[in-house]
This record gives C-alpha cells, sequence and structure tokens, in this order.
C-alpha cells in the first residue's frame, strides 16, 4: 500500500514540555536548568517550535542565544546534519563572537525592562556600586567629557559622593548620545501627531537608557585598567579569578539587573542559552580576555552564586555535551547544583505509535527499529530520504526494498559524520601522545598495564598516526566485545575517563555519558553500526605487519571493560 506524503510535524513532549514550562513560570530561581542529551533527540526543536512562543507572552520575555549561529552562518554545509556534529569537528566560534552574541541579548532585555518601567537609572546605579565601585572611573569619564563645559574640577574632587558623580555622568552623557540612537532604544515614534508618553514619562526612560550605556562605560573602563594582566595571564596560562571577573562583569551585572526587576505578571524575564559547550570551546583570537574555558567557568559560577545567594531569573542551559551531564555538576560544587533534565528523545515504543501509518509501514518500521533506533534525526532524515527522487528511483527496481534505502542512510552517516568524527579522533590521540612524552599527561593517567601507557618517543608522524589507528581500533574492539555498553560509574573509580580513546570520543560527539542511569555508549544504534563497519574496514586495509602488531596489542596490552557492561539497557 503506498503511503499518503505528510509533512513533518513537530511532535509534543509532554513531561519535559511541563517541567521546563514549571520552571520557567517562576520570576526569580535559586537554581539553573540544564537541558542535556545527545545530538539529535530533539532539544533546540523542542525549544524553537514548541516553547519559546509561550515564553514571549503577556508578562514574559525570554532572550535566547545560540552560539552555533556562527558555525550555521559559516558552514552551511553543517547545516542539516548539524546535530551530529561536535564543535571538535568544525571551526568552533571566537569568544569575542560569543560575548558579543551574549551581551547583545542580555541588552534588549534590559532595554525591555527599561521601557516597562521596571529598571531605573537608580536601580542601575545600585547595582554597579554593590560590586564595582564606580568613583574613579566616573571622574575619569567626566575628565574627559569635553562637551559639558559645565564640569569643573569641583565636580570631580574627592568630595563628591558617588550618587552626584553619577547624576553628573549621566547628564554629560546624554548630552554626548544621539537624540534618535535613545528613540530607537525607546521605541519612541510619534504617531499621527501625538507622542504615547508625557515629559516626564520620557525624560524618566531616557535618563535609564543613558544610565545603562554608562554603566557599560564604567564596566568597559575598569576592564581596560586590567589589560596588561589578562594579557599576562594568557601569555602564562595561569588562573586569576578576579581577571576572569572582569570580563564576565558586564553580562552578569545585566543578569542581576533583570532578576532585581523581575516581577509577577508584569515583566518577567529569563534566559536560553542554547549550545552552551560552544562558549567552552570557543577560540581566544586576542589578549584582551581571558580563556573561553575560564570566561565560561566565570559566567556559570556567578549565575550560580547569584541564585543561591539572592535568586537569579530562570536561566536554562541547553547542550549535548557530555561533560553537563555529570562531570560539571562535580567541578561547579556538587551532584545537584544545577537541576538536571536529561532527555534521550523518543523511547522505541512513542517511536512506534508516532511513525507507524503516519510515516513509515509497519514493515519498514521494524527495518529501522533494529538498524537506526527511534532517534528523531534519524527518522527525520530517513523521511526526507523517503520523500525524495531518489527513493522513487530505487524502488521503480523490483529487486530493491527499503533496506537499499537505510543502507544509502548509513553510507551517508559514514561518509559525512563518523568517518571525519573518527579521522578528528585519530588526531587527538596523535596530540595526546605528543603531550605524554613531553611530560604534560599527569601520570596517573600512564599508570601500570594501561593500553596507552607507551606512546611513541619521537616525532614521527607515521608512527603517531599508526599508534593513535592501533588504539582506537583496541577500543572499539573493546566496545564490541562489551556489546557497545559501559557503565562508568559501576565500579565507582571513573577509571574509563583516563581512557584518551574514551575522552577523544566523547569530544567528537560520536559516544554520549549519560547521568542516570551513567551509562556510556554510541548516540545512537546508527552510529553504532557505522563505527562498526569503520573497525572492518580499517583492519581490511591493515598491512600484514600492521595486524599482527593488532593482534598482539589485543592479547597483551588490550583493554577490557567487561566489567563496566550495562546490566539492564533500553
Amino acid at each position: 500500500m503506498e503511503m499518503v506524503k505528510k509533512p513533518w510535524k513537530i511532535i509534543p513532549r509532554p513531561l519535559l514540555e511541563t517541567v521546563l514550562n514549571n520552571h520557567v513560570q517562576h520570576h526569580r530561581v535559586h537554581q539553573s536548568l540544564i537541558v542535556h542529551g545527545p545530538r539529535g533527540v530533539g532539544k533546540t526543536t523542542l525549544l524553537l517550535e514548541r516553547l519559546l512562543n509561550d515564553w514571549n507572552k503577556g508578562p514574559h520575555f525570554t532572550g535566547y542565544v545560540d552560539f552555533a549561529e556562527s558555525i550555521k552562518d559559516h558552514h552551511p554545509k553543517h547545516n542539516q546534519s548539524f546535530p551530529w556534529y561536535a564543535w571538535s569537528n568544525c571551526d568552533p566560534p571566537t569568544l569575542s563572537y560569543c560575548k558579543t552574541q551574549l551581551e547583545t541579548c542580555l541588552e534588549s532585555m534590559v532595554q525591555r525592562g527599561i521601557r516597562l518601567g521596571s529598571i531605573s537609572s537608580s536601580q542601575i546605579f545600585s547595582t554597579l556600586n554593590k560590586w564595582h565601585s564606580p568613583n574613579t572611573a566616573l571622574r575619569r569619564i567626566l575628565s574627559i567629557s569635553s562637551n559639558d563645559k559645565r564640569v569643573t574640577k569641583n565636580a570631580i574632587s574627592k568630595k563628591v559622593s558617588g550618587s552626584a558623580l553619577w547624576e553628573r555622568a549621566v547628564f554629560a552623557l546624554s548630552a554626548r548620545l544621539n537624540a534618535e540612537e535613545i528613540d530607537g532604544v525607546l521605541e519612541l515614534r510619534e504617531k499621527k501627531g501625538k507622542k504615547s508618553l508625557s515629559v516626564e514619562e520620557e525624560a524618566y526612560f531616557r535618563e535609564a537608557v543613558v544610565a545603562m550605556k554608562l554603566a557599560k562605560e564604567v564596566v568597559e573602563m575598569q576592564r581596560g585598567w586590567r589589560a596588561n594582566a589578562i594579557a599576562d595571564l594568557n601569555r602564562t596560562g595561569g588562573f586569576s579569578r578576579p581577571l576572569a571577573n572582569s570580563c564576565t562583569d558586564w553580562p552578569c551585572l545585566l543578569i542581576e539587573l533583570l532578576s532585581d526587576a523581575a516581577e509577577i505578571d508584569h515583566f518577567q524575564p529569563k534566559l536560553v542559552i542554547n549550545n552552551i559547550e560552544a562558549l567552552r570551546n570557543a577560540i581566544l583570537t586576542d589578549d584582551s580576555m581571558v580563556s573561553a574555558s575560564m570566561y565560561h567557568d566565570s559566567l556559570i559560577w556567578r549565575i550560580i552564586a547569584l541564585g543561591a545567594n539572592e535568586q537569579c531569573l530562570p536561566v536554562i542551559l541547553v547542550t549535548s555535551d557530555s561533560y553537563y551531564s555529570y562531570k560539571a555538576y562535580l567541578e561547579f560544587g556538587f551532584i545537584d547544583i544545577f537541576i538536571s533534565r536529561e532527555t534521550f528523545g523518543w523511547t522505541p515504543q512513542e517511536a512506534k505509535m508516532h511513525m507507524i501509518n503516519d510515516y513509515f509501514s509497519q514493515s519498514e518500521w521494524a527495518v529501522i527499529a533494529e538498524v537506526l533506533g527511534p532517534n528523531p534525526r534519524h527518522l527525520f532524515e530517513l523521511y526526507a530520504l523517503k520523500q525524495s527522487s531518489y527513493y522513487q528511483k530505487v524502488m521503480d527496481d523490483k529487486t530493491s526494498t527499503f533496506e537499499d534505502i537505510v543502507d544509502a542512510y548509513l553510507a551517508y552517516l559514514q561518509v559525512t559524520v563518523v568517518n571525519p568524527a573518527m579521522d578528528k579522533a585519530l588526531h587527538l590521540l596523535q596530540k595526546f601522545a605528543v603531550d605524554a612524552r613531553r611530560g604534560r599527561v599527569p601520570k596517573d593517567r600512564l599508570r601500570f598495564g594501561a593500553a596507552w601507557r607507551h606512546p611513541p618517543q619521537s616525532d614521527d608522524t607515521s608512527l603517531l598516526a599508526e599508534w593513535a589507528k592501533l588504539q582506537l581500533m583496541d577500543y572499539v574492539q573493546c566496545l564490541v566485545n562489551a556489546d557497545f555498553g559501559l557503565n562508568y560509574l559501576a565500579d565507582c573509580s571513573l577509571e574509563i575517563f583516563d581512557d584518551p580513546s574514551a575522552v577523544v570520543l566523547l569530544e567528537v560527539g560520536l559516544f554520549y555519558a549519560q547521568r542516570d542511569p551513567s551509562f556510556m555508549r554510541p548516540i545512537t544504534r546508527g552510529i553504532q553500526r557505522c563505527l562498526v563497519r569503520w573497525l572492518v574496514q580499517e583492519r581490511m586495509q591493515l598491512s600484514y605487519w600492521n595486524l599482527l602488531q593488532f593482534h598482539w596489542h589485543r592479547f597483551i596490552r588490550g583493554r577490557s571493560y567487561r566489567h563496566l557492561m550495562l546490566q539492564d539497557r533500553s
């Protein structure tokens, strides 16, 4: 029976949607929420298609930042299968881009609060004065304000209070700013010869807009005073919390302003940051900022502190990186420091209920469930292939079956996703070997009996490549023997994270270490099949000597994680 072509629809996730909706209904919360799960399970689709519209109705206003936008803009070929790509497989965004994107979003949210009358100039000064002691910067701004001739030496003497300095600096800055620029922020436009605001209200809002710009100028000036220290920190590779905080002062000041201004049924802001792992892996292009990982950690730390001490606006972090499923919780304090919501898409039963009759027949679904599993991205891409002219061409051949279409899709995954990721993994393993030889790897990771304990002792690229391939093949073979499922907390040792092969497969996005239960496995059944194909292909290409070396390594030094095998796996 020929299936009727139907457009793909976004299927609700009632339980997860309810959890997220309940979290953002609060105007302030104590904990941030992390939505994490493997690539391709529909996290971004859920937000964009099901939730964000409702989170921008009435008093609710949601700022949405997606650090993946720069990758999509510069790498169009990655758009269609973007969820399969980890940041190590393509050029990550620059830190300056991520910083600008985050600050622009937060500034637009503060401007919305100003237009609603929830944020005033005095509130901005109070928040600024709470952490930054702006008097010196305000005097400097007043001293270089050449347009306001009433600024005299008496006005910037040490006897003048901070609030008086602030008022005079706001007045001086308002004289320099373009009136049309302020009107654009406040959306003040005359309609049919009538103004929507009174003179007093308009002056109040204008003062708040100028105050926000002044606060940014103060923060940037204070960060500029630390520029040499930041550059020296980048050269030496050290750590400094004050310097890291100086780079995140402005976004954190805006978050605190929004949190203080939040009011039920009037102004309820919330912030959603998608692909937060991109910020952690961003590229530092100059010495004006601390490293990306330090910037990321400072931002998260300060959001945690604000929520714990005073309450913070709802912040939702969305990620496909395994780091945020378990390790991040420990590094930032304890296992429940964030609210964790892990999603794996559909169960086989749910996918079967949604797919059969609408998109696939019963016989087709049996093949899909066996070969690919219920991953939503697989199902969407396979259905798009089924709707294409290629499907009709293949099915016109009476000897062809639906299995041929699935096999063609697997070949597509192999060529465009798995093979490039494995090539990157091999490159990372070679880098590990170089670091180990130069003493940059802790000795605990090179303990006696470890399969990776003896990397090449030279910079010969061919030897490094052979060693890296041997390590990765050994690890994949070990996974095959363990049925592609490991419980990394089974013996409470976390020993598998010492294995560089396990780490690089997590980094390139082919594996995912889930939180509860603590399983590490390929992100989908289809990716798992492609990994087996990669292993078979690499073994077939080995020379006789390399094959003998592989078997010797497996017998003498080979990995064995069978004691970590899953006991009960869905």
